[in-house]
């Protein structure tokens, strides 16, 4: 049996209010050509179908048409639900769906109901287990402790309670959680509950093949154990990965096979760090121009007046705009406020600094009224007021 694994979808996503629908539509274009040209018996997606709860309606049509075309394709279908699903609206009428060969668990209720697709070696018993969390499962399940391992333990010993009935059945279990070996990146919302959210890869002990969704990177935890990733980029942390799925073959007594398909890149991503002058002018950066790019500049002194909009000049797709000088404005190095220093003087400081120009006589004025409406209340009776050196520290932070 050939399976296709797939996670972390995340339809309806924007990066950085730039709209993805369309490149998420061309990576479900990309899945069904996949399943086609590679002969594919079972496609799994492992969570995070949608980017929240409540999906905008374009997002619900566009997995309204994917499961369509795969429901018509040569595969079998299995999805869970991650942590960014909303469970009940993904698995709504998923009973008449499984008639159609797409099999959506998404529910407490369905771990340990097992979806079993034939092949010429005899059956490969499917189990996806929705996202669990502690909170909602720790009651009706009777757990002794509030985490993600004692959540999937528990689910992981129904699984194995239905394999114990299906002798020489081969094992294939989705999972979407964050499992020991795995390394984040920043597009990925935590899933920690009370603090414990790691999960041994112990707990899927004797299964032939994790399917895994939660990171957005490709993982391989082991030659069974594995992240698909998410099929686009979702943060500029994730610009060096290469995206796509997992063509996995099952044999007769387990993995025989796995290759990394990549997905269509629409538009790739960079990250540069430079001062403005050398970054519009260095010929080397010519295969940026057409990449959303994230720029950190470096320049020294007051920083560079319309730098976004001379940025967009060369990279039309630059989206974000970040700054990293090593002095301020006044040339000093950067550090820590002063001890003593009255508010009045950090506010100057920061008009220099940001603007590039000492404050004007009636402008300092302006400040030193604000500073003094900010400082103690000799009217106020009892109570804990903020001083004019304590008021200095925290708008020195806030600079």
């Amino acid at each position: 049996m050939r399976l296709l694994h797939t996670s972390d979808w995340h339809l309806g996503r924007s990066f950085h209010r730039e709209g993805l629908l369309g490149h998420q539509a061309a990576y479900v274009d990309h899945l069904l050509e996949v399943v086609e040209a590679e002969q594919v018996d079972l496609v799994v997606v492992a969570g995070d179908v949608y980017d929240r709860a409540l999906p905008p309606v374009d997002a619900v049509e566009l997995a309204d048409e994917a499961l369509a075309r795969l429901a018509a394709s040569r595969a079998r279908v299995v999805v869970s639900s991650g942590n960014h699903d909303s469970a009940r609206r993904l698995g709504f009428s998923s009973r008449l769906i499984d008639a159609a060969g797409v099999h959506l668990r998404t529910l407490p209720t369905d771990v340990g109901r097992a979806v079993v697709v034939p092949d010429a070696h005899g059956d490969v018993v499917v189990h996806a287990l929705p996202y669990l969390d502690p909170d909602a499962v720790r009651e009706p399940w009777g757990l002794s402790v509030r985490s993600h391992e004692a959540a999937l333990g528990a689910a992981m010993g129904r699984v194995r309670a239905d394999l114990a009935t299906r002798p020489g059945a081969r094992s294939v279990v989705l999972a979407h959680a964050f499992v020991a070996g795995g390394q984040p990146s920043e597009s990925e919302r935590d899933i920690a509950v009370g603090g414990v959210s790691r999960v041994p890869t112990t707990v899927f002990d004797g299964v032939d093949y994790v399917a895994l969704g939660h990171l957005h990177g490709p993982h391989v935890l082991d030659e069974r154990m594995r992240y698909s990733g998410s099929p686009l980029a979702y943060s500029f942390s994730e610009s060096a990965q290469t995206k796509g799925s997992w063509l996995v073959d099952l044999g007769p007594t387990g993995v025989t096979g796995t290759v990394f398909v990549p997905a269509p890149v629409p538009r790739p991503l960079a990250r540069l760090r430079g001062e403005l002058a050398d970054l519009l002018l260095d010929p080397a950066l010519a295969g940026h121009e057409d990449a959303w790019v994230e720029v950190t500049l470096t320049d020294a002194g007051p920083r560079p007046a319309g730098a976004m909009q001379r940025l967009r000049r060369r990279f039309p797709h630059a989206l974000v705009l970040a700054f990293d000088s090593p002095v301020t404005a006044t040339g000093a190095p950067r550090g820590p406020v002063p001890a003593g220093r009255s508010a009045h003087d950090v506010t100057l400081d920061f008009v220099t600094a940001v603007r590039g120009s000492a404050a004007s006589a009636a402008e300092a004025a302006l400040l030193a009224t604000a500073c003094d409406a900010c400082g103690d209340d000799t009217t106020a009776d009892g109570g804990s007021v903020t001083t004019g050196d304590d008021a200095a520290g925290d708008l020195g932070e806030s600079a």
